[in-house]
């Protein structure tokens, strides 16, 4: 046990003596060149080893598996430099010498290697055909260099300083490519400059250049009219191409709307306008060797209202917001205006008419009307309705004889349809069927739902009493009252002429249609109530 503690008292004592009398800097190489980091340590005769980026690169001193790399120096002097031959871009790393036995470490030390960069690459080159007056970027691009290059334009010589400089990391994260856009707008006088891209880097100081000639050419100059301008639907018009080219033109080519016109070739196209030659233009392409020109135009066709979204019912709840959207197109511009059937309210102006909070007044058709001045007017209708509370139509006062067959009736006309109607007077309540005297029966119409409480014989009391039609859906109920009013007779006059003879058939229906009128003014106006 005594001799262990002396072995770690000696070793204490010789990690103590040893320490890096020389120890590794950063350092920049360029690719290709040998680079040697120091490592000397004095006082120390164990094991060394060198780490890159954390990797033990072996204790060997020619470190076998690493073919560029060996240790360098006298080891019993303290001397184990790194030697890396031709440096290449993967020994771009951090490097340390360590001192395993004595626990010592050196400075961590980074190795950059630059790298050159490639010949720059001009699109297009080396001749670069470019569009008189058509703006175009020059672009030259330089990759694979670490740093990235610098970026210099030269127009004839003479230096250009409005280029536009980006660089990106390539994949291995280490080198980099630049770009460089140069923006022009070439002119006739370009044709036949030459435009040089240098790059250079501190690994090329000297620098890789490229040249390009620019060739300016001209695709054809087009004009296109139209005579008249302004026509009304249906009239004829005629489309005039003009155009001047260099090189000569090849051909010509018409589309309305992107779709071609397979019978138009020529330089002119006569046809006969519609709404559509308003919305769609009509294009003429002018071709040549260099390239194509197209150039479209439309045609003032004045024309009536056309709908372009067709407004859609709806259903809602009460309280809910409604809205309904109706478009037209029309030349000259039209005015659009929306009304309810039954009023002359203008309730809106535009494509779109919103309702707020609908009550079941709100129910009805509404009509979105087009107006093009001069021109015509057109309409759509649409309606709303509004679920809701039924609503029951009834007369208050409706009229039978005594001792004949009654009826009463009343008029749900509300959305969604009654779940339930029911007839209540005196101490009876009746839906449907039968019970006594008395029947229910309930008929469907395009107004709603009609139901009648008929007496198969109306005696005194009936006359006494008040009815009352109810109605129930999930929104609510409605309730209507009604009174039977007793009717007299047809007046025994009528029946005595009819005893006389032809000749007082005309006296007859007189007083019978005398009687009907007054039986009609005696109901009196109807009546509505909502609950």
């Amino acid at each position: 046990m005594l001799a262990f503690y002396i072995a770690l008292c000696l070793l204490g004592t010789v990690s103590q003596a040893a320490y890096f009398s020389q120890q590794p800097q950063d350092q920049v190489v360029v690719a290709g060149q040998s680079v040697t980091l120091p490592c000397v340590i004095v006082g120390y005769r164990g094991m060394v080893q060198w780490t890159k980026d954390g990797l033990a690169l072996g204790g060997e001193r020619d470190l076998p598996g690493w073919v560029r790399y060996s240790l360098m120096g006298d080891p019993l002097s303290g001397e184990h430099s790194l030697v890396i031959d031709s440096a290449e871009l993967g020994d771009d790393a951090i490097y340390e010498c360590q001192a395993t036995q004595a626990g010592l470490r050196s400075h961590r030390a980074k190795l950059t290697v630059l790298v050159p960069p490639s010949d720059p690459i001009v699109e297009g080159g080396p001749v670069v055909r470019l569009k008189a007056h058509t703006p175009h970027n020059l672009t030259c691009r330089a990759s694979g260099a670490k740093p990235a290059a610098e970026i210099t334009w030269y127009r004839d010589g003479e230096i250009m300083q409005n280029a536009i400089y980006s660089k990106s990391l390539m994949e291995d994260g280490k080198r980099e490519t630049a770009v460089s856009m140069l923006p022009m707008v070439p002119e006739d006088s370009d044709s036949g400059r030459t435009y040089t891209c240098r790059v250079l880097n501190p690994a090329a100081p000297a620098g890789r250049q490229t040249s390009v000639t620019i060739n300016v050419q001209h695709p054809p100059s087009v004009t296109l009219s139209v005579q008249p301008q302004t026509v009304m639907e249906g009239a004829k018009v005629l489309f005039i191409c003009s155009a001047s080219a260099n090189p000569e033109i090849t051909g010509y080519r018409w589309s309305k709307g992107g779709v071609p016109i397979s019978e138009a070739n020529g330089d002119s196209l006569e046809v006969t306008a519609d709404h559509s030659y308003f919305t769609d233009p009509v294009s003429c392409e002018v071709s040549n060797s260099v390239g194509s020109t197209n150039v479209s135009t439309l045609v003032d066709v004045q024309f009536g209202p056309r709908l372009l979204t067709e407004p859609k019912p709806q259903i809602v709840d009460i309280g809910m917001d409604a809205a309904f959207t109706c478009s037209w197109t029309g030349n000259p511009p039209l005015t659009l205006a929306w009304t309810k059937q039954g009023s002359n309210v203008v309730l809106s102006n535009s494509n779109t008419l919103q309702l707020k909070a609908v009550t079941q007044d709100d129910t009805g058709t509404y009509t979105c009307k087009a107006i093009v001045p001069r021109i015509g007017v057109a309409e759509r209708d649409v309606t709303l309705t509004v679920n809701g509370p039924p609503i029951i139509t009834a007369e208050a006062t409706q009229q039978a004889i005594k001792h004949s067959k009654g009826k009463l009736e009343c008029l749900v006309g509300s959305s969604p349809p009654p779940d339930k109607i029911v007839w209540t007077f005196g101490d009876m309540m009746l839906s449907s069927g039968s019970s006594g005297r008395f029947s229910v029966q309930t008929v469907n119409s395009d107004q709603g739902v009609l139901s009648s409480l008929i007496l198969s014989e109306t005696l005194a009391q009936d006359f006494q009493l008040r009815y009352n039609c109810t109605a129930w859906n999930r929104f609510g109920t409605g309730t209507a009252l009604v009174t039977l009013e007793e009717q007299e007779a047809l007046p025994l006059l009528i029946i005595i002429g009819a005893s006389v003879g032809g000749g007082c058939v005309f006296i007859v229906c007189v007083i019978t249609l005398v009687s009907i009128c007054c039986r009609h003014n005696a109901k009196g106006p109807g009546s509505t109530i909502r609950m």
